[in-house]
């Protein structure tokens, strides 16, 4: 069924088709044949903007992430660049670590960084003080960290009644091999693309790497930094004595932010090496183009 009847004469598109024939039929049979060509090319367009506006475009991609998955992964991306940028900042006002409950400047460190601080009182062998931006920085980390949590507490309930970590994440009979995960991460680096299965579904390394960020490294960062603060120490005090106290607890949380850091820089070297557009295009659409894949 033609989605639209109109037709041309003269150059010109008209909606009488008894008009167009009688006009139609003095001129050349070339001529005719090349019109009604680009009659058809019309109609056919015509009906593909139809097919597009009123039931969407037909999309044979196979289907890689869903909609939480893709929602909750951005929402986390934009909010660790932040904990990252506010991090640093609290950092360098005073990069010197201890453990235990205490910590002060007159306190011999655990480790100190090899950077200048923002503050005076701090001493760091350098003999001058870098802008304090102590204040914007930690209400960043603080409000990017709640969004971070209830981000992750969404992502945590979809995938359990989802069954998606059941599914995608908790290794096979195939990934119980050593050799599984060392392949997984090698492969990237031999410029060897990935097949179908693998295009649309984790390899082995992918598996226990995302079940650690999740079920170890983000809790463990969530832990450690809510034991910094002096409330949270009030209501649950073991929680603090577990982690050796409120310095110690800041003490893991650079650690575990430093290994998160690490698992980004690595997360997105993976991706570019196995096709980065075509991987973030399936983060941002659901949908993974195979084409692409094996080019």
């Amino acid at each position: 069924m033609p989605f639209c009847s109109f037709t041309t004469t003269q150059g010109f598109i008209t909606s009488n088709p008894i008009r167009a024939v009688r006009s139609a039929s003095t001129l050349p049979a070339a001529e005719i044949l090349s019109r009604k060509r680009w009659i058809v090319d019309i109609r056919e367009k015509a009906w593909e903007i139809h097919l597009i506006l009123t039931i969407g475009r037909r999309d044979d991609r196979p289907p890689r992430h869903s909609g939480v998955i893709r929602v909750t992964h951005w929402i986390t991306a934009f909010c660790f660049f932040a904990l990252l940028l506010s991090g640093i900042e609290i950092i360098i006002s005073h990069p010197r670590f201890y453990w235990g409950e205490t910590g002060t400047v007159l306190t011999q460190p655990l480790f100190q960084l090899p950077i200048p601080s923002s503050r005076k009182l701090v001493p760091t062998g350098y003999n001058y003080v870098l802008p304090d931006q102590n204040g914007w920085s930690r209400a960043l980390h603080f409000q990017a960290a709640w969004i971070t949590v209830l981000t992750g507490a969404l992502y945590v309930v979809a995938g359990l009644l989802t069954r998606h970590f059941w599914q995608h994440m908790v290794p096979t009979k195939a990934d119980g091999s050593w050799g599984a995960p060392l392949s997984g991460f090698i492969k990237p680096f031999r410029r060897t693309r990935p097949d179908a299965a693998e295009a649309t579904s984790y390899n082995g390394l992918q598996r226990l790497t995302y079940l650690a960020v999740i079920f170890v490294l983000f809790p463990l960062v969530i832990w450690s930094g809510l034991a910094m603060s002096l409330a949270f120490e009030a209501a649950c005090t073991s929680c603090v004595v577990l982690l050796g106290g409120r310095q110690s607890a800041r003490t893991i949380h650079l650690f575990v932010a430093a290994a998160l850091v690490l698992f980004l820089f690595v997360h997105v070297v993976m991706v570019w090496r196995a096709g980065f557009w075509n991987r973030t295009g399936a983060m941002i659409t659901g949908r993974l183009d195979l084409r692409k894949e094996r080019s």
